[in-house]
């Protein structure tokens, strides 16, 4: 079986269970609560949409899960073990990868240096040891997992800075599918996008769930990610007032709890 860094991984090879969950999450900042009992599970093979007006919390819960932040109380979840993360690179060694808003890209770097910054291959012997890089390797890897993905992209030599939005977000969730083992959080990421491109992106995420990893994705566009996500958490002032099944549930009853006219959704 291979493990997470290896870029390539066996479907098969990835049990159920649950991929990553925060419970009872709370986050202090000095005398300000930006969360107080904050929970949501995304078991692997599923895509969990956590919704939340400005300012409920998400981006802070986001950051307990990748290790950005220490939470103040509460019990972090990877691979079905409680666990702690002092920084991100302890999340991303238990296999877990974010695309942030931003995307984090190289716009002038390559889509093959991008899926590989930060995870360069370099030859075996004296030339790697003086720091030549094995493009042949990476490309053929890079391609290996767009395809994957069902991404098609006119060429992975050109510059980011050369492709559609919707490439380039493209890009940066194959980059996070191919270091992950257990999950893949998305931070908005169909912002700014037009509509076939957004749809592309919803489509995205499905397949990745589909390969079996766990997928946790914040939006505010909440006709589409009702339409893509198996389940719901709705933040409200830092507390989990809804988690229940997307089916079912309409923008208004979501907007309604989301601006906290009532807690539970209908």
């Amino acid at each position: 079986m291979t493990t997470a860094g290896d870029g390539q991984r066996s479907t098969a090879a990835l049990r159920p269970g649950v991929a990553i969950a925060g419970r009872h999450i709370a986050k202090s900042f000095g005398h300000v609560n930006a969360l107080t009992d904050a929970h949501v599970t995304v078991e692997s093979g599923k895509v969990v949409a956590l919704l939340g007006d400005n300012g409920a919390g998400k981006s802070t819960f986001l950051k307990c899960l990748l290790g950005i932040e220490k939470p103040s109380s509460g019990t972090l979840v990877i691979a079905d073990q409680e666990t702690t993360l002092d920084t991100v690179r302890d999340a991303q060694r238990l296999g877990v990868d974010c695309i942030h808003q931003d995307l984090a890209l190289a716009p002038a770097l390559s889509v093959v240096d991008n899926m590989f910054l930060g995870h360069q291959v370099r030859h075996r012997g004296v030339r790697g040891r003086v720091g030549v890089v094995a493009r042949r390797e990476m490309s053929e890897r890079a391609a290996a997992a767009l395809e994957e993905l069902s991404i098609r992209l006119p060429s992975l030599s050109v510059p980011v800075s050369d492709l559609s939005g919707g490439q380039r977000q493209a890009v940066a969730v194959a980059r996070a599918v191919m270091w992950s083992s257990t999950a893949v959080l998305m931070d908005e990421p169909t912002a700014a996008l037009g509509a076939r491109q957004s749809e592309i992106v919803c489509e995205l995420m499905r397949t990745v769930a589909a390969r079996g990893l766990g997928v946790l994705v914040v939006s505010h566009d909440l006709p589409r990610v009702l339409t893509v996500a198996d389940s719901v958490a709705i933040l409200w002032r830092g507390e989990t007032v809804v988690e229940t099944e997307a089916e079912g549930l309409t923008v208004p009853d979501v907007v309604a709890t989301m601006v906290g006219y009532r807690k539970g959704v209908a």
